[in-house]
């Protein structure tokens, strides 16, 4: 079942449980412009994720890189990496999206050799995956395996998916990645973490530049400079959004009022909360509540 609302706590983390009823893991195909933001909104998880293009073409951003991914092809997103994700050229993206406990992906035996340096390894945030690469298409082939056999839910499916689940982790491994181990890096996306996390915090409240960098335990140059190299935005800006993603929410609830939403998500003026809606959404907030009631 695709998830339409992304739930994330103050540090972005996602707060869904990915796991079928006895399986630590959730497989479900995603409609990017079906979700409530019209995309998936920054956010982060323990679990691994494996993704396939069924239709169209999407921009992944994972950390401070932006990659497309087309029709075919996949990519696998490493635990603990921020990431979102937009459609292309409006061409109606739908993927299958595989969450994994890292630690369902192999015995406890094998774990701590085989899966632990790879999913904290700093160099190795995604990795992309060819469809034109025998590695790759096994991997491909068994997403699809998995996103079948949970909503078929045949005897013993449970058996098949951990089988697949080995065979998906050799052939990423296979590839004699080279693995890094860099603290600087660990650090900066502690620090990342904790500047979104204060910023999730304190939105409705007044914000300078002084106090997200503060967050962070930065200078203020430093503050923006982690986020153009990490968001591709300044951090007042990124306020901006996410104040707006906020409202996006609190607008569809049917006692809500524009001018209420506007001061419950920071903005101290109804019509530069207006201007900003529109220039984000491409309607006013009023007409974006109409649209929403009119489409239940």
């Amino acid at each position: 079942m695709q998830i339409k609302n992304f739930m994330v706590d103050q540090s972005l983390k996602e707060l869904t449980e990915h796991r079928t009823v006895v399986l630590p893991i959730a497989c479900y195909e995603t409609t990017i412009n079906q979700n409530i933001h019209g995309y998936i909104p920054l956010h982060w998880h323990d679990e691994i994720q494996f993704v396939l293009i069924l239709n169209g073409e999407a921009i992944f951003q994972v950390n401070e890189e932006k990659l497309v991914v087309r029709e075919g092809n996949g990519l696998f997103i490493n635990s603990g990496c921020l990431h979102m994700a937009e459609e292309k050229n409006q061409s109606d993206c739908v993927y299958i999206c595989l969450n994994v406990s890292p630690h369902f992906v192999l015995s406890q035996e094998l774990y701590s050799t085989y899966v632990s340096p790879y999913i904290q390894a700093t160099n190795l945030p995604y990795i992309y995956i060819n469809a034109n690469e025998p590695w790759g298409k096994n991997i491909l082939d068994s997403i699809i395996n998995i996103n079948q056999w949970i909503q078929q839910k045949s005897p013993y499916y449970e058996f098949d998916i951990t089988i697949q689940l080995t065979c998906i982790w050799k052939n990423l491994i296979i590839n004699g990645f080279p693995l890094e181990y860099d603290q600087t890096e660990m650090l900066k996306s502690q620090r990342m973490k904790q500047m979104l996390n204060w910023i999730h915090l304190h939105y409705a409240e007044k914000i300078r530049l002084d106090d997200i960098a503060r967050a962070g335990q930065l200078s203020r140059s430093e503050c923006c400079r982690y986020f153009k190299r990490m968001l591709k935005t300044t951090p007042l800006n990124y306020v901006m959004d996410y104040r707006i993603q906020k409202s996006v929410l609190l607008l569809q609830q049917a006692e809500s009022n524009v001018t209420d939403v506007a001061y419950q998500v920071g903005f101290n003026s109804t019509s530069y909360f207006i201007d900003k809606f529109r220039r984000a959404m491409n309607m006013t907030p009023l007409a974006y509540k109409k649209y929403k009631m009119d489409d239940r």
